[in-house]
C-alpha cells in the first residue's frame, strides 16, 4: 500500500512540475524573452513548446544507481599517455635571426589561439623575431581585446625564450609596417597568398626571400595556414608547448575563473523554498557521489549556428522565415545542408542540439537534478524560453552572470573574448566536460582535457538524431540507447589522422608512450 502512495506521490509531483515547465507556453506574455540571452527581435520566433514531452516526463521521473552515479564521476583511468612538448633536441636560439614576422588573426578567441600557435611554429621555421600576433576585431562580437588583455604577455615570452624571439612591436625603423599600411594597398611586405595548410617548404620558398630583401613580412591572413601533417617533430611538439603551457590567461582572468569555480564546489544548495520541495525528496544518496563536483556544457546554441544548420528547431514558421533571411543576408543563401530535409539532417547528425534535447542526453547519461551544472555560452537563440526544460532538468543551472557579481564581471563584461576565456579556464577545472555540438571552442577543449587525461563527453550525434526523431521512444529505451552508444565517447585517447588538427587531437605529436 504505501509503494502505491509512493508512486501516486511522485507521479503528482511529476505532473506538477511539468506543469511549471509548461506554464510559459500557456501563458507566454507572462514569460517574455528577457535577460542576456533574448533574441534582438521579439518578434521572429513564438517561445518554443517543448518537442519531446514523454521523454521530458520520464528525465522529471528518472532513478539513477548509486554505481551509474559513480562510474559518471570517475576521473579516468590512466590511459598510457604523458605530455612530451620538451623539444627533444636542445634548443639553441640562431645567433642572427632572418627579420621579423608580423600575423594578424581573425576569428574568436579559440581560433585565435591555434593561429598563435601556428605563428611561433612558422617563426621557428623561418628563423625570425615573432611580433606579438595582433588579434583582428571580431566582426560578429565586435570585441577589439588584444593578445595583451586576453594572454599573460610575459609568461608567454619567458616559456618560449629557447625556441624563439619574441618582440612586443616592431622596432621604429619598422613602424610604417602597421595594419593601416597593409589595408590601404597592395605591399612587397604583405603575404597574402598563403594556402590553407601551407607546408614548411612553402614559408622558405615564400617568405624567407621577403624577409631576407625587407627584413620584415607581414602574413595575412593568417588562420589555419600551416599544415598539421609532415612537420618535423621538434615543430610538432614546438606548437603542443606554445598552446598547453605558454599560453595562459591574464591573472584577472584567472581569478575569475577560480572564484567562479570555488562557488560552483563548495556554494550551498540554491533551490528555492517554493518549488523545491519534490526535488529534494527525490535527492538521495546518488547525490553525495558527484558532491563538490560539477560538469560545464559549452551551449553553442546561438543565432549564427541555428542559420548555418538549415534544421528545425520547434519555433514555428516565425522562426522558419526569420532563420532563412538570416541566412541570406549572411551567406547569400550558401548553406549547403539546405537542400536535405530537417529529417535528413537529423539522420546525418548535422543539427546542433537543443537546450533541451542536451538537457535530455545529460539526464539519460545519469546526471541527477542535484548535479551542479555551469553553462559557457555567449547567446542562447531564443531567449531563456529556449533553455527552461534543461533549467527545470537541472536546477542548479548556472552561468557567469548567475554565480559571480556585476562588480567581478565588471573588467570582462561585453567583451566577448575575454568572457571566452573566463569559460575556457572554468571548463579546464570541471570534472566533466561536455559541448553540445562541435566548433572551435569544443575542439580546443577536447585536445586540452585529452592531455590532461580529463573526462570530456562527445555527444554522438548520429545516433542522438535519430533517437529524437522516434516519437515514440519510452524513457527507458532511449536512456539505454544513450548509454549504450556514449560508452566509449567519454575522454578515450584518439590517435591523429591525417589532415586531422593538432589541437583536438594532442597523441601521437604532443605526447609519449609513458
Amino acid at each position: 500500500m504505501n509503494h502505491h502512495l509512493h508512486y501516486n506521490y511522485h507521479q503528482r509531483m511529476a505532473f506538477a512540475a511539468l506543469f511549471l515547465l509548461l506554464l510559459p507556453f500557456f501563458f507566454p506574455n507572462r514569460f517574455g524573452p528577457l535577460g542576456r540571452a533574448s533574441p534582438s527581435l521579439f518578434s521572429e520566433w513564438n517561445a518554443p513548446k517543448p518537442r519531446h514531452l514523454p521523454l521530458i516526463m520520464g528525465a522529471l521521473h528518472r532513478q539513477i544507481s548509486i554505481k551509474q552515479q559513480y562510474d559518471l564521476w570517475s576521473p579516468l583511468a590512466n590511459q598510457g599517455w604523458k605530455s612530451c612538448v620538451q623539444i627533444t633536441k636542445t634548443p639553441s636560439l640562431p645567433k642572427i635571426p632572418q627579420g621579423y614576422i608580423q600575423v594578424f588573426l581573425d576569428g574568436g578567441l579559440n581560433q585565435q589561439r591555434m593561429g598563435i600557435c601556428d605563428a611561433v611554429a612558422v617563426a621557428k621555421i623561418l628563423n625570425a623575431i615573432l611580433v606579438i600576433p595582433h588579434l583582428e576585431v571580431n566582426p560578429v562580437w565586435q570585441d577589439s581585446s588584444s593578445f595583451t588583455d586576453i594572454f599573460d604577455l610575459d609568461h608567454f615570452i619567458f616559456t618560449l625564450r629557447d625556441e624563439i624571439s619574441i618582440v612586443k612591436e616592431v622596432p621604429s625603423e619598422y613602424s610604417w609596417s602597421s595594419r593601416e599600411y597593409y589595408a590601404t594597398g597592395i605591399r612587397a611586405t604583405r603575404i597574402k597568398t598563403a594556402p590553407v595548410h601551407a607546408s614548411a617548404n612553402w614559408y622558405l620558398e615564400n617568405v624567407l626571400p621577403v624577409l631576407q630583401s625587407y627584413g620584415i613580412a607581414a602574413i595575412a591572413p593568417f588562420s589555419h595556414r600551416l599544415a598539421f601533417d609532415n612537420l618535423p617533430t621538434d615543430i610538432q611538439r614546438l606548437r603542443c608547448k606554445v598552446n598547453f603551457q605558454a599560453l595562459v590567461f591574464v591573472p584577472h582572468i584567472r581569478a575569475l575563473g577560480d572564484t567562479i569555480v570555488h562557488r560552483l564546489r563548495h556554494s550551498p544548495d540554491k533551490l528555492q523554498a517554493s518549488d523545491s520541495e519534490f526535488l529534494r525528496k527525490s535527492m538521495d544518496d546518488t547525490d553525495r557521489v558527484g558532491a563538490g563536483k560539477f560538469v560545464v556544457l559549452h551551449l553553442r546554441f546561438d543565432k549564427d549556428m541555428a542559420a548555418h544548420s538549415a534544421c528545425d528547431f520547434g519555433g514555428g514558421k516565425a522562426e522558419k522565415l526569420a532563420l532563412a533571411k538570416y541566412r541570406q543576408v549572411l551567406w547569400q543563401g550558401r548553406v549547403l545542408n539546405s537542400q536535405f530535409s530537417d529529417e535528413e539532417l537529423r539522420n546525418q547528425g548535422r543539427c546542433p542540439l537543443t537546450p533541451e534535447e542536451i538537457g535530455l542526453l545529460l539526464a539519460a547519461l545519469g546526471f541527477n537534478n542535484g548535479t551542479r551544472l555551469y553553462l559557457a555560452s555567449h547567446k542562447v537563440y531564443g531567449g531563456k524560453a529556449r533553455i527552461i526544460t534543461l533549467q527545470k532538468l537541472f536546477p542548479l543551472l548556472e552561468d557567469k552572470k548567475s554565480i559571480a557579481s556585476a562588480e567581478e564581471l565588471a573588467m570582462v563584461e561585453g567583451k566577448a573574448s575575454l568572457l571566452s576565456a573566463v569559460d575556457y579556464y572554468v571548463s579546464m577545472q570541471s570534472d566533466i566536460f561536455i559541448s553540445a555540438s562541435p566548433g572551435n571552442m569544443h575542439n580546443a577543449l577536447v585536445g586540452h582535457r585529452a592531455y590532461l587525461n580529463l573526462k570530456t563527453i562527445r555527444p554522438n550525434m548520429a545516433l542522438l538524431g535519430k533517437v529524437f526523431l522516434n516519437k515514440s521512444m519510452e524513457w527507458s529505451k532511449f536512456q539505454q540507447a544513450v548509454l549504450d552508444g556514449h560508452k566509449n565517447r567519454q575522454g578515450l585517447i584518439r590517435l591523429r589522422k591525417p589532415k586531422q588538427s593538432i589541437y583536438t587531437y594532442p597523441a601521437p605529436d604532443c605526447m609519449c608512450q609513458a
